[in-house]
This record gives C-alpha cells, structure tokens and sequence, in this order.
C-alpha cells in the first residue's frame, strides 16, 4: 500500500487525525471546541477541527460520517461526502446534524467525522448526439425492486 504525504497545519489541541485500525479507510477528525455545545434534535451546527491540509494536485478529501455517531446517537454529516479540493487551504469543519429526538453534547476532541482521500480524475466532454446502449437504459431509482 502507497502512503500519500499530505501537509497539514494543527491549530487546535487534539491530536493528528489518525486510522483507527490498520484496515481503515477513513481518518477520525475531532471537534475542536472551546467548551462543549448542544447540538439539539433536528439542528445542524458546522463544527470546527482546527485542521488545514494541502493536498497534492488531483486528489480530494472526503468528509463522512462515523457509523458508530449516527448508530448511538442519530448524529452524522450533511452533504455527504463533503469534497475538500486540492486547493483549499480553509479550515476543516463538519457540518453535522442531529437526526435524534434527544439533544447530543459535544466536547473538545469528540471524533466526529471520518477524512477520505482520494485520486480525482479530470474529464474532457466529447459531445455526442447519442450514448452507447445498455441493459439498464434509462433504469434509475428503484429500477430493480426492493429484493
């Protein structure tokens, strides 16, 4: 497995983002909070992390939600995945919401969402009048049923 070297600014007092486990995909981004926030049922609030990141040319951060959040607490991520363009040199934040009919608290160094990051191809249009035919034409949501 190749490592991509990624520059990054810490400005918060969390460690780096790190994999949980040696299979994992996605590195665990915190809260970076000067005291701790309610995030009430049904509310939304962008949570920042302290972090900036420069990412090579042709790759994108992804930010995605953390299963066991959402699972426990009904909490996870909108517009997701979240894109972080290569040349994006912003904080990092997490727009989260709360899906629960209970409020969530939030503390400094709560792992919040997952960091992905992936190669991103460039295109070039080649404009047609048709499309190459297939067995699923113009089939879209719930074209194959439930089962």
């Amino acid at each position: 497995m190749s490592v991509l070297p990624v520059k990054i600014v810490n400005r918060s007092n969390n460690p780096l983002p790190e994999y949980a486990t040696d299979g994992a995909s996605g590195l665990d981004l915190r809260a970076f909070l000067p005291e701790s926030i309610s995030l009430a049922p049904g509310q939304r609030l962008l949570i920042p992390t302290g972090l900036f990141i420069e990412l090579p040319s042709g790759y994108e951060a992804q930010i995605r939600p953390r299963s066991g959040l959402a699972w426990k607490q009904g909490v996870t991520c909108l517009n997701t995945p979240g894109t972080i363009d290569a040349d994006y040199r912003g904080e990092i934040k997490v727009l989260l919401i709360n899906h629960s009919d209970a409020s969530c608290i939030l503390e400094n160094g709560d792992r919040i969402a997952q960091l992905v990051v992936q190669r991103v191809e460039r295109i070039s249009w080649q404009v047609g009048e048709t499309l190459q035919e297939t067995s699923r034409a113009k089939g879209g949501f719930g074209h194959t049923g439930k089962k």
